[in-house]
């Protein structure tokens, strides 16, 4: 993606909210938002700032899961699989 052709500048923000609001969702990429010349904030849809935030929980889910396979804390699949099908068999507690 350029970004070169979404930055904006913060008093062009300001004139045109709702037109830059309506070109975030349209397009889907986010904006830069300049002040005084330099970059300062970005913008950009709440669709994807949400998907945006799914992958980061994904990407740190696979980190942990990694961290857990190198510090040897793991399970055989089947071992894992014979645990879980004893557990579903086992009768529910007060019943």
């Amino acid at each position: 993606m350029r970004y070169s052709s979404h930055i904006k500048s913060i008093s062009y923000l300001k004139a045109n909210a709702a037109e830059v609001l309506v070109q975030l969702a349209e397009q889907g990429e986010p904006m830069v938002i300049t002040q005084n010349g330099e970059a300062k904030a970005v913008l950009q849809d709440v669709g994807s700032y949400e998907r945006t935030q799914e992958t980061l929980a994904l990407l740190k889910l696979i980190a942990l899961g990694q961290q857990d396979i190198e510090a040897g804390r793991v399970t055989p699949a089947d071992e894992a699989f014979e645990r879980l099908l004893t557990r579903k068999a086992a009768p529910a507690n007060g019943a």
